[in-house]
């Protein structure tokens, strides 16, 4: 996005709107969607070797998951748009390092962009359940969306172009993305957000919120959901590429697939306002389990390989489906005085689905042939098709006395 565009979008006013969200929301899909195929390939071609580079991946993981819980504790004592701001930083401290491309520094690299992804995510989540009210979420979900699908759907090719015309040429993006993302943010002016939780209360231990989330039922499934649904994308991600490679099929068609899938992205809004008119319960499940039946057939009709892509593409319809409404049930539930904490807890999702993910598939590939993984997903979002089963019928249908709120403009 052109920086001469910027002040017609973002005109400030008092209360954010969904559109300003939506724009931060594009900006940091602009980042991680220019690396996410590039970034493999420049850590393997950093340490020659797959085992090392999973190792790698693994502990970029685990760094991110604890600094993603300690992000509440550091805004009680850093301002939330300073703690934004760090976010943004680490990604350009990332592709600085990224563009040395040695041994030592992209690992480095790699755990950089993992912190800056979990702190921006924590503190967007925090923002948006401070100014967007709870009639307008899954609205404001679909717009992110939408407006997240131009950088997914080209980032993944123009990554791997541009490191093949000159190998930092992506970093470089990425970067400036970055620095976009921040001059947009501070254009923005959301300040540390509405500042409404136990102004006076003593400072929490950094984990301690977990016991408060352990008590909430509710927020378990939806954080379960959005763990099965990010697993789902990394099957999708990692493991159709390589099936393809071992099909014959060559090592395009995954990439390819990854792009139009993100593509779906664009019809958003539209698949949010037909999950609402269902209902969220019914929305969910119905995903969970269309999702869940096509990956199992694509497991059972593995010996037909452009079927067995055939049916996963289908099945990742599902997955933004799931992307759109399914964060729902927890942000759904999330108390207005734990909206940092919790958002911290949710943001966990990526960072357990990473490391559930290749775990998962490396013991199912000690029993059975590759398309064994599609089928351990599979149950997994079976497992969540009954766990939906639980939430409220009427969980984000609109409220008769919310009518003219919801529809009020944005």
């Amino acid at each position: 996005m052109a920086l001469r565009y910027i002040p017609l979008a973002l005109k400030h006013s008092p209360t954010p709107k969904i559109e300003h969200f939506a724009v931060l929301a594009g900006l940091d899909a602009a980042v991680r969607g220019t690396l996410i195929t590039i970034m493999p390939l420049a850590v393997y071609d950093a340490l020659k070797d797959a085992q090392s580079t999973s190792a790698a991946y693994f502990a970029a993981g685990v760094v991110s998951l604890i600094w993603g819980l300690m992000v509440p504790w550091a805004t009680r004592h850093i301002p939330r748009r300073w703690a934004y701001t760090g976010g943004c930083l680490l990604y350009v401290a990332g592709m600085a390092l990224a563009i040395t491309g040695t041994a030592w520094s992209m690992p480095l690299a790699l755990m950089c962009n993992a912190m800056a992804t979990a702190t921006v995510f924590v503190c967007f989540n925090a923002y948006v359940l401070d100014y967007v009210d709870r009639a307008n979420l899954g609205r404001s979900q679909g717009v992110q969306m939408a407006y997240a699908a131009t950088p997914w759907t080209v980032g993944p090719l123009l990554g791997v172009w541009l490191h093949d015309h000159w190998a930092p040429a992506p970093f470089v993006l990425a970067g400036i993305f970055a620095l976009t993302l921040l001059t947009v943010f501070w254009v923005l002016r959301l300040g540390n957000g509405k500042q409404i939780a136990r102004a006076k209360a003593p400072a929490v231990n950094p984990l301690g919120y977990l016991g408060r989330f352990f008590r909430q039922p509710r927020l378990i499934a939806g954080w379960f959901f959005a763990v099965t649904r990010s697993c789902g994308w990394w099957v999708y991600v990692v493991f159709l590429p390589i099936f393809c490679v071992e099909a014959g099929l060559g090592d395009k068609v995954g990439a390819v697939a990854l792009s139009v899938s993100n593509a779906i992205l664009f019809i958003a809004p539209e698949i949010n306002r037909r999950a609402r008119a269902l209902s969220v319960r019914r929305s969910v499940r119905l995903a969970f389990a269309c999702g869940g039946g096509l990956m199992l057939a694509a497991a059972l009709l593995s010996v037909l390989p452009w079927v067995t892509v055939a049916l996963v593409f289908g099945a990742s319809f599902f997955f933004v489906v799931l992307d759109v409404v399914g964060g729902l049930p927890f942000l759904m539930a999330v108390r207005p005085g734990e909206r940092t904490e919790m958002s911290a807890v949710y943001s966990s999702f990526r960072d357990v689905s990473g490391i559930l993910t290749p775990g998962a598939a490396w013991l199912v590939l000690f029993v059975a042939p590759l398309p064994g993984v599609f089928a351990f997903a599979a149950a997994g979002f079976f497992l969540c098709w009954g766990i939906a089963g639980s939430l409220h019928p009427r969980l984000g249908v609109q409220r008769p006395s919310r009518g003219r709120e919801e529809a009020a403009p944005d």
